[in-house]
């Protein structure tokens, strides 16, 4: 039953799901996710006239708030999991490739939801996953590559507050807005934390509770606070 659904959902959707429902799921598991399936299809159809461009599978979590979509352009097959939210009001706009995912309870904020300058925004690549309860601050630019794993709760930030002036209030100095570039076939892991200017090299791996400062040659694996070469790839 399990690989008789994968290949007619394959079909039907142009998703590969073949590999999906392999001997260990019984009927009822395979219904109950073509079920849910068809229910994050609707909400897709709802959102689709809303977004810049759409292509493929538009699948819609439950709770999922998506803001300002005209600034919102997907790939094929794109699925919004479970209460995450995408602000898409920036400079550059939203721009995801095809197959990519976002975790439930995910945030992307290039914009503060109550007004201010817009910020620069977010591209992701093909087949690449931002994780439940991620944060991803693209107030400046942030770039991920394609094959990009990212674990539960990573942080991503692209703009660091201003706090020379003693005399003032940094709540009052504005922000230096800078850039992330993650590139292709990384894994971030759990609580791993990158900050504004640094560029992840291909290929590399961040450890799960990272602190990323400054930039990872391609092929490493990073680990620590602040997080340091431990070995390569």
């Amino acid at each position: 039953m399990g690989n008789f659904a994968g290949k007619v959902i394959s079909r039907i959707s142009g998703m590969d799901l073949s590999d999906r429902f392999g001997p260990g799921w019984d009927s009822i598991s395979v219904l109950a996710v073509l079920c849910r399936m068809g229910i994050w299809w609707v909400r897709g159809l709802w959102l689709r006239w809303r977004m810049k461009s759409a292509r493929g599978l538009l699948l819609i979590g439950k709770g999922v708030s998506i803001r300002q979509a005209r600034y919102f352009t997907v790939g094929k097959n794109f699925v919004a999991q479970d209460h995450c939210e995408i602000n898409c009001l920036s400079q550059k706009g939203i721009v995801f490739g095809d197959k990519v995912t976002v975790g439930s309870y995910a945030i992307i904020r290039p914009t503060n939801l109550y007004g201010g300058e817009p910020g620069l925004g977010l591209k992701v690549g093909d087949h690449s996953s931002i994780g439940p309860y991620a944060y991803i601050g693209c107030s400046g630019y942030i770039e991920i590559g394609n094959n990009v794993m990212m674990s539960p709760r990573v942080s991503i930030y692209s703009e660091n507050h201003v706090f020379k002036d003693t005399g003032r209030p940094m709540i009052e100095q504005g922000v230096d807005r800078s850039f992330v570039i993650i590139e292709d076939d990384c894994w971030i892991a759990s609580h791993a934390v990158i900050l504004a200017g640094v560029t992840i090299g291909k290929g590399s791996v961040v450890a799960a509770g990272s602190i990323v400062t400054r930039d990872v040659p391609p092929y490493s694996v990073v680990a620590g606070n602040p997080a340091k070469v431990i070995k390569t790839r």
